[in-house]
């Protein structure tokens, strides 16, 4: 990135730009359709990090303490490994025991807070995201994408409605507005995402590829995306991606009960919004992710 890009806006209303992820990846959804099922109960892993790294993938915020028992559905792992395992990680302060069984650890809190701190995108992203959500009178979130997952950089919370997302988060692509941002502008993260299992959460989830690959065509076009209750029940979203002439380096998006969302109100914030994190993330230097 030159130096002339410094101060430069980018306009996100785009018009549509041939891609051949318009149609070199008609056959590959044809071929996906009728194979992808529910993900399958993951096998133990063989090496030491492995197995460590099932275990704290396990506290996924869904619950806040689990049991031995609940860490052996997760991971697969023989009881008597994670209790060993566990009581190793007790020791370096990644997790703690507590009366009821396990809990991720403050020295956990302490890393992750370095990671963010370090993250050039949220450093500029932060306020924008402030002005948002007093604009809109809706929640807020940055993410980026890992994968076929959406990760969650930040989260302002506005009214007393309590989002079922934490700053830290992960939730699949396919069916958040946020995925589907990032994943529209680039043919490998659109091929992980309709590789990866899509199933039903909702109503109104998208679950076959050839759904999902005309709904990622039409973000591409627009320049926006929707999720219309797709992952959660009565939770609707409206997300931008954050990119300049080609680049994606994130995604915001705004997100509320489906009885308070101003759709048009909402698209254009989150348009500008995007628009105004790219620049001041340039002014700083450029993304650090």
């Amino acid at each position: 990135m030159t130096a002339s890009l410094t101060h430069r806006t980018f306009d996100l209303h785009m018009d549509t730009v041939d891609s051949p992820l318009d149609g070199a990846l008609d056959d590959f959804a044809t071929s996906l359709a009728n194979q992808q099922s529910a993900e399958a109960r993951r096998k133990p892993e063989r090496t030491v990090m492995g197995r460590v790294s099932s275990i704290m993938d396990a506290f996924d915020g869904n619950q806040q303490v689990l049991t031995l028992s609940d860490l052996n559905e997760c991971t697969g792992l023989p009881k008597s490994t994670l209790h060993r395992l566990a009581e190793q990680l007790c020791q370096v302060g990644w997790i703690q025991r507590v009366p009821d069984g396990y809990r991720i650890g403050l020295r956990m809190f302490e890393l992750g807070s370095l990671a963010i701190e370090g993250n050039q995108l949220h450093k500029a992203a932060f306020p924008h995201l402030q002005a948002l959500a007093s604009r809109t009178g809706m929640s807020t979130q940055l993410g980026i994408l890992d994968a076929a997952e959406v990760v969650y950089l930040e989260r302002i919370a506005v009214g007393p409605v309590r989002l079922p997302i934490r700053r830290g988060g992960r939730n699949p692509a396919y069916c958040t507005a946020l995925g589907k941002a990032l994943a529209a502008f680039d043919d490998a993260a659109t091929r992980t995402v309709l590789s990866a299992p899509t199933p039903r959460k909702t109503a109104n989830t998208i679950t076959t590829s050839s759904a999902l690959l005309a709904e990622l065509n039409n973000v591409r076009r627009a320049g926006t995306a929707f999720d219309r209750g797709e992952a959660y029940d009565d939770l609707v979203c409206v997300a931008a991606p954050i990119r300049g002439a080609g680049h994606t380096i994130g995604a915001v998006s705004v997100t509320g009960p489906a009885n308070r969302m101003r759709w048009g109100l909402a698209t254009e914030a989150v348009r500008s919004t995007a628009t105004a994190i790219w620049n001041a993330t340039h002014r700083l230097g450029g993304p650090r992710i």
